[in-house]
């Protein structure tokens, strides 16, 4: 083999072996950023099973329960409770208690987890308007969960209202715990004074909570109505006789209107006998007359008195004159003669 023939093979056992070479190197870079990627891959997702082995340690039990419930409460939900410190377990147990009573917690138009989650957090009281809401649900009683959170946040309590619409309280009139009299003094027209203790039923009425008056308003109307029905009888004993009268007068007037409760009934529990005020005023407006009258006698007789001393006074004042008088007679005589005006006679006497 010449010279030449040996570097045209060398040449060509060069040109083949390179791109081989280059081939198995581009090879071997692309596995380790394949190794790199898996890795990465990976390790992102033993992070995301780690965290969500810790959520499901931290919230499985409670997320398998409002599953199992048909709650619709997802596990994402619950997490983002816990970011937003709000108790997941009370709203769990509101969403099955919801559920289980069959109302409506769809996300779109029923009491959603979010729902339930904003009241919490503007610090309303949670269960509740749960339990007022499912006892309005099967007493048939129309509540629903805005009109029952803006009664809560309001200040109310929307649980007992709704009790008191199912089961209606009786309340005292007078309510000796709001005031020192324990009955309710009317006067009739002859002027005998009744004194009466009513008993008023009320349920309340949940359409007229938000803004309505309380009981203070019922308890004040009720009494006003009965002392005004007493005042319009004419004698004591047709209110002796009838009492249910009172009842009437005062539920025709329409006392629970803008309140926050609809008067059920009236009834008279007590009624008694008091003092005869007219009787009294007539004494004492007899006294005071008599006093009056008095006074205008010893008015008269200073008057007459005064009269007295001041003609006295000008008897004396012109006894007085008199006297003057007489006393300047001589005196004008006297001049008379000096002057000549007088004369005397001789012997006869007579005199010019």
């Amino acid at each position: 083999m010449t010279i030449g023939g040996s570097a045209f093979a060398l040449l060509n056992w060069n040109l083949g072996v390179l791109p081989l070479a280059q081939e198995d190197a581009f090879g071997a870079g692309n596995w380790g950023v394949g190794l790199m990627i898996l890795a990465g891959v990976a390790f992102f997702l033993a992070l995301f099973l780690f965290i969500l082995a810790i959520a499901f340690a931290a919230y499985g039990k409670l997320w398998f329960q409002a599953y199992m419930s048909g709650a619709d409460v997802s596990m994402l939900s619950l997490i983002g409770m816990g970011f937003r410190q709000v108790n997941s377990r009370m709203i769990v147990q509101a969403k099955i208690m919801l559920a289980q009573a069959g109302m409506d917690i769809s996300r779109r138009t029923g009491v959603s987890t979010n729902r339930l989650e904003a009241h919490y957090l503007a610090g309303g009281n949670v269960m509740n308007i749960v339990h007022a809401i499912i006892a309005a649900h099967r007493a048939g009683i129309p509540l629903d969960f805005d009109q029952a959170a803006a009664i809560d946040l309001a200040g109310r309590d929307v649980l007992d209202a709704v009790r008191t619409s199912v089961y209606p309280k009786v309340i005292d009139c007078p309510d000796p715990r709001r005031s020192s009299t324990v009955t309710l003094s009317g006067i009739a027209k002859n002027g005998v004074e009744l004194r009466v203790r009513a008993r008023v039923t009320v349920r309340t009425n949940i359409q007229r909570l938000i803004g309505g008056a309380t009981e203070d308003t019922v308890i004040a109307r009720v009494g006003q109505g009965i002392v005004s029905a007493i005042g319009s009888s004419q004698t004591h004993f047709e209110v002796l006789e009838n009492p249910d009268r009172i009842s009437r007068a005062v539920l025709e007037r329409g006392l629970d209107a803008e309140t926050a409760f609809q008067i059920v009934s009236i009834d008279i529990a007590d009624i008694d006998v008091g003092e005869n005020i007219g009787a009294r005023l007539q004494a004492d407006q007899a006294e005071a007359d008599t006093r009056v009258a008095r006074a205008k006698a010893e008015q008269r007789r200073a008057e007459a008195i005064a009269t007295e001393q001041e003609m006295k006074a000008k008897v004396l004042e012109n006894r007085a004159r008199l006297v003057e008088a007489e006393a300047s007679v001589p005196l004008a005589m006297a001049d008379a003669f000096r002057l000549g005006h007088l004369s005397t006679s001789g012997a006869n006497g007579d005199s010019n």
